[in-house]
């Protein structure tokens, strides 16, 4: 296939997703992203419980990533949408972007023409999908029998951290959107990951409709497994954990490949993992699987540093935009 006809579709929100997106928006312009809408962490606090919307951060980054910056204004536009407030009481550690995406949100009376609109200003090559409309919080439930309510409270957690996650849902109930059954319906290639396994990655598969949509893709599916584990996430998970824990929110049938980091990570970047009990999630995906494993470099050699006023935790290694960009083009080839 033709990789600038391609359909591709992005599943996750995040960091991950935006690394992901900015590789591919450089060899396709037909990609759609549906993020999930589950953040209670940072300012998704404040866009919840006092201004009643959906989350934008995951939107904001997929928005960023996509971007057109051939042209000055819009590169100007991005980094307005990128701007983190360091000071000032009550917008401390918010950006710009959520803040434009609120203010637009009010003006227009409605978050869906809002995302659209601020995609069209910025010029992106793309969409950007809210993977649900509907007001949720994560649960999960622990092997101790522990229940944690809350993407925030899971991701940075103040129970053990080491316990592992048996169960993932949310409270209420959500549903997935037309569009986004239709994005799905339309891919001709859907990527998974990378992010939060939980909170990001799973967080959009536990939407009611979204496996069984997933299901009935005829779209070739490839899941990027994570760099690291996560304290309160994944803590001591190897590769076969992640698969067999994915396996339970979408058959194993229907993937087709994963992509996984084979080159180690930096001992100075594992040094400052250590805080956060993450080690390099180890490849022991046995050979006879019902997909294809593509163990290769995934790193990105940008050196992460932590923006001034983001008060919360972040990867400090990411995947390379350009690897993953040219990993898909040998499967678009084949398509």
């Amino acid at each position: 296939m033709n990789v600038k006809k391609c359909k591709i579709l992005v599943i996750g929100g995040g960091t991950g997703t935006y690394s992901v997106l900015s590789g591919l928006k450089e060899i396709n312009e037909n990609i759609t992203a549906i993020v999930t809408m589950a953040d209670s962490g940072g300012s998704a606090r404040k866009e919840r419980d006092e201004w009643g919307m959906l989350p934008s951060s995951d939107i904001r980054k997929s928005l960023i990533a996509l971007t057109d910056i051939s042209k000055e204004d819009t590169l100007v536009l991005r980094k307005l949408f990128e701007y983190r407030y360091s000071e000032g009481k009550g917008v401390k550690g918010m950006t710009f972007g959520n803040l434009f995406l609120v203010a637009l949100t009010k003006i227009l009376q409605s978050q869906t023409k809002a995302i659209k609109t601020a995609g069209e200003l910025l010029n992106i090559k793309g969409k950007v999908l809210p993977v649900t409309l509907d007001k949720v919080d994560l649960v999960a439930t622990y092997n101790d029998g522990t229940r944690i309510i809350g993407e925030h409270f899971i991701d940075e957690p103040k129970h053990n951290g080491k316990l592992r996650i048996t169960n993932l849902d949310t409270v209420p109930q959500a549903y997935i959107t037309e569009e986004s059954k239709k994005a799905i319906k339309n891919a001709d290639l859907i990527i998974l990951g990378p992010g939060g396994f939980y909170t990001t990655i799973l967080a959009n598969l536990v939407i009611k409709g979204m496996k069984q949509e997933l299901v009935k893709s005829k779209a070739k599916k490839i899941f990027i497994m994570n760099l690291m584990t996560e304290f309160g996430q994944t803590y001591g998970f190897n590769a076969t954990d992640f698969i067999e824990e994915l396996d339970k929110y979408l058959p194993l049938r229907m993937l087709n490949y994963v992509f996984i980091n084979s080159v180690p990570i930096p001992s100075s970047i594992l040094n400052r993992y250590k805080k956060y009990h993450a080690q390099p999630v180890l490849n022991d995906l046995p050979k006879a699987k019902s997909f294809k494993v593509i163990a290769t470099d995934l790193l990105s050699e940008m050196i992460i540093q932590k923006e001034k006023g983001d008060t919360l935790r972040r990867s400090l290694v990411r995947h390379s935009p350009e690897k993953i960009a040219n990993l898909c083009i040998k499967i678009i080839n084949l398509l």
